[in-house]
C-alpha cells in the first residue's frame, strides 16, 4: 500500500494546466456543454477560493469556486471537482468541498451551489435548491441543484437567473 502525502494548497496559476488536465479525464470533452461551464465561461473563477491536492508534489485533484449572482444571492459556483483515478475514494473530494465551503464563508459569500449528486453533497452540508427556483445557462435536472446556505436568508432568494458575477 502506498504511503500518501496529501497537502491541500490554493491554486495558483502554475495548476492550470494539470487542472486542466484532470478535468478532461472525469468529465471528458462533453464537460464544455454543461450548463455550469456556460456559467463559468462568462469570466473567471475565483483563485482565492479554489484549491489542490498534492500527492508527493503531484497535483492530483481541484475544486474551483466562481463567483456567481443567483437570484438575489451573491455566492459562489462550486465546480469542477475532480480526482485522478489512482486517488478516488480517499476522502479527497470531501475535504476539498469542505475547504472551499469554509473559505467562502469566511469571505462572506450568500451561499455555495453547484449542480451534483445528492447522495454525494448532501452529506457535507448541501441542500436542494426550490424545484426549477434557478434559471442557468442551458438544461440542467432542477433534481442536481443544491447550495450550502450561509446567509440565513438564502433559499428564499435563489430565485432568478443565476450568472457570474464581477
Amino acid at each position: 500500500m502506498k504511503n500518501h502525502q496529501l497537502v491541500y494548497l490554493t491554486e495558483d496559476a502554475s495548476h492550470d494546466a494539470v487542472i486542466e488536465l484532470i478535468n478532461e479525464e472525469a468529465f471528458g470533452p462533453g464537460r464544455h456543454t454543461r450548463a455550469a461551464a456556460r456559467i463559468r465561461e462568462q469570466g473567471p473563477h475565483d483563485r482565492a477560493l479554489s484549491f489542490i491536492c498534492a500527492d508527493g508534489g503531484e497535483t492530483i485533484a481541484s475544486v474551483r469556486m466562481t463567483p456567481v449572482i443567483a437570484g438575489s444571492v451573491k455566492g459562489h459556483l462550486l465546480g469542477p471537482l475532480a480526482v485522478r483515478p489512482s486517488h478516488k475514494n480517499m476522502g479527497i473530494g470531501r475535504e476539498l468541498v469542505r475547504i472551499a465551503v469554509d473559505a467562502a464563508r469566511r469571505a462572506g459569500s450568500e451561499a455555495v451551489i453547484l449542480v451534483g449528486d445528492p447522495p454525494y453533497y448532501m452529506p457535507l452540508g448541501f441542500e436542494k435548491v426550490a424545484w426549477k427556483a434557478l434559471e442557468f445557462p442551458g438544461p440542467v435536472d432542477p433534481g442536481r441543484v443544491l447550495a450550502v446556505p450561509l446567509a440565513a436568508d438564502a433559499h428564499e432568494r435563489l430565485k432568478g437567473v443565476i450568472a457570474w458575477r464581477p
